[in-house]
């Protein structure tokens, strides 16, 4: 591949991490939550709207993204 096919590949976007503001339980997209039907890899705009945290039982808006 040349330089310049691979400047022209879009670059994944990385993965993001979720807090759970009530618990501090983290949901990592690149880990996903197979326990739970999660694949690796779920971006947390795919996880169902009404999937809650293992942890406490927390809904989805519960959760914000942080940098780790």
């Amino acid at each position: 591949m040349s330089d310049n096919e691979a400047a022209s590949v879009a670059p994944q976007e990385e993965f993001q991490t979720w807090m759970c503001l009530i618990c501090g339980w983290i949901y990592d997209e690149a880990a996903g939550y197979p326990e739970d039907g999660i694949a690796p890899g779920t971006r947390w705009a795919d996880v169902p709207m009404n999937w809650t945290c293992p942890e406490c039982g927390a809904r989805k808006e519960d959760f914000e993204m942080v940098s780790i």
